[in-house]
Parts: C-alpha cells; sequence; structure tokens
C-alpha cells in the first residue's frame, strides 16, 4: 500500500473530562487514496476511528456565508461510516488549530448531508460543537430485545425501561439499566452480539443509566463496525438527547471510557424547533500529536 504517500496524520483527542482522556481519533487531508486503505488508517494509527478531510473554497453568501466548506469521510477497520459524532468534534479541532484566530465556523458535508459547525479555543483545548439530523426513534420488539440481551449480559430485570432503536445515520438499540454497577460490570459476548446486531441491522448498543441531574453513564458496543467497545460516541448522545427531551430534559452530559481508561463526556442539547428537534452535540479536544503514516507497518 504506498500508493497514497506519507501522509501526516494529526491525532486529536476528542471529546474529554476535565482535560483527560477522550478517543484518539486520526484526521488527515483526503487523498486518492482506496478505500481499503482508508479503513486501514485507524488499525496503522492505534485509533477506532479515521477521519478524512477535504477543504473546498467558502460558502456562497447566503449559504452559510464566511464559512468554509470542509468534506469529512469516516472509517473504521471494518470500512466506512455514513456520519461519527466524536469524528466530527476531532475533524473540527483539527481545522480550529490550523487557524490563527480564537473562534472557527464551518459548514460540514458528509454522506450528502450538509450542515454547521463551530468550535472555540478555550485555554489549551478547543470546544467543538456540531448540529445533528434527525433522530429517529421507535420502541424495540420484543423479538428484538430476545435476541440482544442475552449477548449483552442483561437480564429483562435489570431494564429501568423498555429500550428503544435510534436511528441517526444508523440504528443502535438504547438499552437503558437501573443500577451503576449492571453498567460497570458490563462484559458482553462481543462475537454473539456482533452476529445478532448484523442480523437486525443494528450499528451497535448503547447501554446506558439514567439521568441523574442531567448526567448519564454509558458504553456503546459496536463490534459490527469493527469498534468492540467506543470510548466516545457522540451520535449516541445526541440519540440519548431525543429521547430524554420526550421526558422533559434537553441538556444532557453523557459520560463513556471509563472501562476503557479513557474516560470521555459528550454534551447534547436538545431543541425544539418547528421543523422537528434539532440536536446539538459537542466536547472538547485536543491535539495530540502529528506523524507520517507508515503504510508498510
Amino acid at each position: 500500500m504506498n500508493s497514497g504517500g506519507s501522509p501526516l496524520v494529526t491525532i486529536v483527542n476528542a471529546c474529554l473530562r476535565e482535560g483527560d482522556g477522550g478517543s484518539p481519533t486520526a484526521v488527515l487531508d483526503d487523498l486518492p487514496l482506496t478505500d481499503e486503505q482508508r479503513a486501514s488508517v485507524p488499525r496503522l494509527m492505534g485509533t477506532s476511528h479515521a477521519v478524512f478531510v477535504s477543504v473546498g473554497e467558502d460558502v456562497p453568501s447566503g449559504a452559510g456565508e464566511g464559512r468554509v466548506l470542509a468534506s469529512l469521510r469516516f472509517f473504521t477497520s471494518g470500512g466506512e461510516l455514513p456520519a461519527c459524532g466524536h469524528g466530527t468534534v476531532a475533524a473540527l479541532a483539527h481545522l480550529a488549530a490550523r487557524t490563527a484566530g480564537r473562534e472557527y465556523e464551518a459548514t460540514l458535508s458528509t454522506s450528502g448531508r450538509t450542515f454547521t459547525g463551530r468550535a472555540v479555543r478555550d485555554g489549551q483545548q478547543i470546544r467543538a460543537v456540531f448540529r445533528t439530523g434527525g433522530v429517529d426513534l421507535r420502541d424495540a420488539t420484543g423479538a428484538e430485545l430476545d435476541l440482544v440481551l442475552a449477548p449483552l449480559g442483561l437480564a429483562p430485570d435489570t431494564l429501568a425501561s423498555d429500550p428503544r432503536v435510534a436511528s441517526l445515520g444508523r440504528a443502535r438499540l438504547l438499552v437503558p439499566v437501573a443500577a451503576g454497577d449492571a453498567l460497570t460490570n458490563l462484559a458482553p459476548d462481543l462475537v454473539r452480539l456482533r452476529e445478532v446486531c448484523d442480523r437486525l441491522g443494528l450499528l451497535g448498543c448503547c447501554v446506558h443509566t439514567m439521568p441523574t441531574g442531567g448526567r448519564i453513564a454509558a458504553r456503546m458496543f459496536a463490534p459490527s463496525i469493527g469498534v468492540p467497545e467506543d470510548i466516545a460516541n457522540a451520535n449516541s448522545a445526541a440519540c440519548l438527547a431525543a429521547q430524554f427531551a420526550g421526558r422533559g430534559r434537553t441538556d444532557i452530559a453523557v459520560d463513556m471510557g471509563d472501562s476503557l481508561g479513557a474516560p470521555s463526556t459528550i454534551t447534547a442539547v436538545a431543541e425544539s424547533r418547528p421543523t422537528g428537534l434539532v440536536v446539538h452535540v459537542g466536547g472538547h479536544a485536543a491535539i495530540s500529536h502529528t506523524r507520517r503514516l507508515d503504510w508498510n507497518r
């Protein structure tokens, strides 16, 4: 795999918690690579995800005046994703770090969807926020639960309420548990879980606690896309925000990554508009380091 040269890759720790942890994410300018090469970048860089960024001309007046247009593509070792929340935070931090100003705004494009993103320098960190697309929610069926709960290692009596299927780019199962230790002690059978998720067309399963003062603990298992457990999954945080907005809670912070030794926090604010519910997702990020990609590793 030498046709792509030796691109310079920036590792961004996305969705930090109080300055620590976060999800290491590979961010690089897009090049004429094959999708196989793009999918190899997370493995070669030791990250779960890679974001490929193409910066175009300024957006014409009336379509986001004064903003740069940036196209994003997201890959795991399992292939391309239609969206990636913490990858979007990482990309915004990467783009903001290359500019001189304190504030940065961009119009972002991925998988045919265009949305706005903003980043603000906050000391040594960068706070990035973007607007997600609409979240579709439905109750999980009994057949779906029968298939999923066993490989997750959960009994029905550990559930705090009915699980729901949330779609934002791709569908995932939101599984609420009544006690924090049920989440902490979770040890799913990832082989079986992948088989079930593939069968049901799910990205994965987000197991979470109920909000306490607006704070939620969660673990996201996504073996179907080559990520056994995600350090930070911002799109799942957006799904949770949409879920709890229907119960009167519009502002949440989702803690993830503790079981992996990388504490992460994603904020999500749900806003009701005439056109439907809009969720603003964000997190703090920091540039870790840059290095050349060695295709021969």
